[in-house]
């Protein structure tokens, strides 16, 4: 199974927050899941950390590529198709992450791992898992 992690699911998993349900965790750590942070995610965080929205998280510009290697996470990097696809998404969510991050899931065809109910949008045509 592939998955993709929304930015608040790969924080919470990183800092091994309850908020991250059990399910969701066994799946990340499954030998049969096949897990990927997007790079997206990683623009998001390091935009609301800059901002003052977010704390940074330890080794966030040192080792954080490193640490989500080791612990098995594939890096989604963002391609002129997944930024074009975002135009033919439906109005139901306004967040331009989720939104790069929802046309992510649709191209390469990931389940998503989130707690937001937008994702879920019948119209997005993804699965979601939480």
């Amino acid at each position: 199974m592939k998955v993709l992690l929304d930015t608040c699911a790969l924080l919470w998993f990183l800092r091994d927050d309850p908020e991250l349900s059990e399910k969701a965790a066994q799946l990340i750590e499954s030998p049969d899941t096949e897990a990927f942070v997007s790079v997206v995610s990683i623009w998001e965080i390091a935009i609301k950390a800059s901002i003052g929205k977010l704390p940074t998280p330890v080794g966030f510009q040192d080792s954080l590529e490193d640490k989500l290697k080791g612990a098995g996470f594939n890096i989604l990097p963002v391609g002129f198709h997944h930024a074009s696809r975002v135009y033919s998404l439906p109005s139901v969510h306004s967040d331009p992450f989720d939104r790069l991050l929802i046309s992510q899931c649709k191209a390469e065809k990931l389940i998503a791992i989130t707690n937001d109910p937008h994702w879920g949008d019948p119209r997005y045509d993804i699965s979601v898992f939480w």
